[in-house]
């Protein structure tokens, strides 16, 4: 009887302590309280089990990562590791669960060649072969605005994308985005594309779902209009719960892009959530250390919300490698009882292993067969083969990549020579005309200037960029460039990243560079290139008087001026320099203490759209070159 009681849930009883006993006091007054419970001051609500299956942090990573190296059984061995299509089997072995949420935290967007060539469709189309039940956007779904974003909810809710005969229509949820009316996302005459929440009745029970998205990184990093507002994401987030409250709905799932730690900090300063299922972070979260891999804590987390009332938290990783599953048990309180549940890794069926000469062979399959009963046991681990529909949907978009590569995406007006140090005695641009004079070598890599330009042009943010002499792999002749040239030219998967920097770290990054090859005798790969920053360079000197004169480029006026040893500038390089890798040790520091933003912008997407741009590629001016007087180490000053 209690069920037909309306009680509107003002702002004074935003608590359920307080509900409870409201509650239970009009039902006493009218039954009891012994019919009510009132003798433990409970009030009656249905318990509910409730299962989440969820990923975030795709990022157009649609193509499972071949030969992963993981620890299984105490042994190195290589596996295929997620991919879409594995993605799907997954879920797809999930049918039958009761009481089951599909949930992707954002960023689907963004990082690989699906994205570059069909801007959201390939992965919208994979997506519904899930059929999420709901989505919200990550900063990543505004990198191209607001109007790219409309596109790939387009994509996501057009028929065509659909497997045959689903009716699926994910909604895109965030509380916290202010599309301006008649802007992209927020259309004249029809509805809006983003809804703040979601209620889905679960066994009988409302379930609120409450999107939030990062504001300051995707202010700053992405680009939506300047008209949409981001909203403080703690305070959309409780003012949401609380309008959820006066419908009635007790139980509130949040999905966030924010980020493990904010995760964190934000159940503690809201009433009433329950769930967190978040992205952004990147974050494993489980123990997998039998398998070779940290973790950054517990599936789920557990938390405390601002009433003291237990929050479950989750995250999937990265890239399509893992999916969670959480269970969230609700007691007759209304409130969180316990949570459990696993963050998996999908892999594949066939496996390989180093034989006495350190040569990868498959296993055989006695050996094959015993690992995968092994597996069966380890929850930490699915062995699934792909998805058969979601894999032909793949391959259509896959054999579409390998055309497009041959497309054209401009011209270099002149050759762009291969130079790893400037002076160097081995000519890697051998064949190209125009890079055979001595003032090639002099001047240092042409290839790799460009380059670094057309990262300092994605990055909304940096001052100036860095790039490593090694990262770029072959001269560009005079001509037309097609898309496969860029690919050839930049060939990695990095991405972009932009660290938080002081002069004085930059200057020690420099030295890092030049140090790695003349002093650690490592790779001259490592030397560094730049735009927006020169220097002279005198490697006849040790380290820490090389680099002089360091001048930074005004980014607006192009007047250059001394750098600044204390202030803090924007460096933008790509993720493999970000982390400290080829000897840039200083970098290596500032990325571990996390003063960096992961942009997740394909380093080689963001070359191909500044030749787009510019439409005809020619070397910089001589003034804009990294390197702008060069000493060898014998002492020789180039000309």
């Amino acid at each position: 009887m209690t069920e037909n009681l309306s009680i509107p849930v003002s702002s004074p009883f935003r608590s359920r302590a307080p509900r409870v006993l409201a509650l239970v006091l009009l039902c006493g007054a009218a039954f009891g309280l012994s019919a009510c419970g009132g003798d433990d001051d409970s009030p009656s609500y249905k318990p509910l089990s409730l299962n989440i299956a969820h990923i975030n942090d795709h990022h157009s990573q649609l193509d499972p990562f071949a030969a992963t190296q993981l620890q299984l059984d105490g042994v190195a061995t290589q596996v295929d590791l997620g991919g879409f299509a594995r993605q799907a089997a997954f879920f797809k072995s999930l049918a039958g669960t009761p009481n089951l949420l599909k949930l992707h935290a954002g960023d689907a967007l963004t990082g690989t060649l699906y994205y570059t060539f069909f801007k959201g469709q390939a992965d919208a189309q994979l997506m519904n072969s899930i059929c999420f039940d709901a989505f919200i956007p990550g900063n990543h779904e505004f990198d191209d605005g607001d109007a790219e974003l409309k596109q790939f909810l387009d994509y996501l809710w057009d028929p065509a994308n659909r497997p045959a005969g689903s009716s699926c229509k994910t909604p895109a949820l965030s509380a916290n985005i202010v599309p301006q009316a008649g802007t992209a996302l927020a259309p004249s005459g029809a509805a809006p594309y983003l809804q703040p929440y979601l209620i889905r009745n679960i066994d009988g029970v409302d379930v609120g779902i409450i999107g939030l998205t990062t504001k300051d990184k995707t202010t700053n990093s992405s680009r939506p209009l300047p008209t949409t507002q981001f909203l403080d994401e703690a305070t959309a987030a409780q003012q949401t719960i609380d309008t959820l409250r006066n419908k009635g709905v007790r139980h509130i799932v949040l999905m966030t892009h924010l980020g493990y730690d904010n995760d964190k900090a934000l159940a503690a300063k809201l009433s009433d959530v329950d769930v967190i299922i978040g992205g952004d972070s990147h974050t494993l979260l489980g123990d997998f250390q039998a398998l070779g891999l940290n973790s950054a804590g517990a599936y789920p987390t557990v938390a405390k919300n601002k009433s003291g009332e237990t929050v479950c938290i989750g995250q999937a990783w990265e890239y399509a490698k893992a999916s969670g599953l959480m269970r969230v048990e609700f007691n007759a309180q209304g409130s969180v009882d316990k949570c459990s549940g696993q963050a998996s890794l999908l892999i594949g069926d066939s496996f390989k292993r180093q034989d006495g000469t350190g040569a990868w062979q498959p296993l055989a399959d006695a050996e094959r067969q015993a690992l995968m009963a092994k597996l069966a046991a380890n929850p930490a681990v699915k062995v699934l083969s792909p998805d058969a529909q979601a894999a032909q949907t793949l391959a259509a978009y896959t054999s579409q990549v390998s055309a497009e590569k041959a497309k054209s995406i401009g011209s270099a007006s002149e050759a762009l020579c291969l130079v790893r140090v400037p002076g160097e005695a081995t000519n890697r641009s051998a064949g190209v005309a125009g890079c055979e004079s001595a003032n090639t070598l002099a001047r240092g890599s042409d290839a790799a200037q460009a380059v670094a330009e057309a990262f300092l042009n994605a990055s909304k943010r940096a001052n100036f960029a860095l790039q490593n002499a090694g990262g770029v792999r072959i001269a560009i002749p005079a001509g037309p460039l097609s898309m496969n040239t860029a690919f050839t030219l930049l060939p990695f998967t990095n991405v972009l990243v932009e660290l938080d920097v002081s002069g004085a770290e930059v200057v020690a990054a420099l030295e890092d560079g030049v140090a790695n090859h003349l002093d650690n005798k490592q790779s001259d790969g490592s030397h560094p290139y730049a735009a927006g920053l020169r220097w002279d360079l005198d490697m006849s000197q040790p380290k820490g008087q090389r680099i002089a004169n360091l001048q930074v480029r005004d980014k607006t006026t192009g007047a250059w001026a001394a750098i600044d040893p204390a202030k803090t500038y924007v460096l933008v390089t790509n993720d493999y320099v970000a982390s400290g890798k080829d000897g840039y040790t200083a970098l290596g520091k500032v990325y571990a203490a996390g003063r960096y933003v992961n942009t997740y912008l394909l380093y080689t997407q963001s070359f191909v759209d500044y030749v787009l741009a510019k439409g005809t590629l020619s070397r910089p001016q001589r003034g804009d070159y990294a390197h702008q007087k060069v000493v060898t180490k014998a002492g020789v000053t180039l000309p």
